[in-house]
This record gives structure tokens, C-alpha cells and sequence, in this order.
């Protein structure tokens, strides 16, 4: 049998074909592989960023309540002068109709003023 020389057959060309065919698509899928492992991590930390963003809002609006709420003044009392004046005329009432001795009435107007 003799060998030929130069270029070669069929069987060749079609075998060498096959290789680069078979490299070019490991080659492509790894690349492939790469990319979106690479999208993934990149989308993991966004969101990841985005997690840690709400959090922070979240606290600092709890901040912002309670900062709020312990800066309310409280509430202004009732004025007294008038519901003081109407208890001591009741109080005047009772003690002239009888009702109540001058030492009850001293006793109630004492705590009534404070």
C-alpha cells in the first residue's frame, strides 16, 4: 500500500473537521457557562444591595417615629379655672343648703385647690 502524500482524504477531512467542530462548541458552552454564572453573581448582589437598602429605610423611617413620637409635647391640660370655679360654687351650694358641715366644706375646697 502506498501512502499519499500531500493532501489529505476524505476520511482525514472529515476527522479533522469533526475536532475543530467539537473544540468550537466546548469552547462556546464553557464561555457560555462563564457569562451566566457571571450574570447570576451579578444579579445575586444586586438584589443582595437592594435587601440591605429596604432594611436601612425601614430603620431609619422606626427612627424617625420614635424620635417623633418622643418629641410630642404632651397633651395641655383641660383648663381649670372654669371646672374649678363651677366645683366650688357646687361646693358653696351644699355648704349653704346644709349639706355639708364647715369642716366638710373647708376639707373638699383645701383638696379642690390643691
Amino acid at each position: 500500500m502506498r501512502r499519499r502524500m500531500g493532501r489529505p482524504g476524505l476520511a482525514g477531512t472529515m476527522a479533522r473537521t469533526a475536532v475543530i467542530a467539537g473544540t468550537a462548541t466546548a469552547v462556546s458552552g464553557s464561555v457560555r457557562n462563564r457569562q451566566e454564572a457571571s450574570a447570576q453573581q451579578a444579579a445575586d448582589a444586586q438584589a443582595a444591595d437592594q435587601q440591605q437598602a429596604a432594611m436601612q429605610q425601614q430603620a431609619a423611617a422606626q427612627q424617625a417615629a420614635a424620635a417623633q413620637a418622643a418629641q410630642a409635647p404632651p397633651p395641655p391640660p383641660p383648663p381649670a379655672g372654669d371646672d374649678m370655679i363651677a366645683s366650688l360654687e357646687r361646693l358653696g351650694a351644699l355648704h349653704s343648703q346644709g349639706v355639708l358641715t364647715d369642716e366638710e366644706f373647708a376639707a373638699a375646697k383645701a383638696k379642690l385647690l390643691g
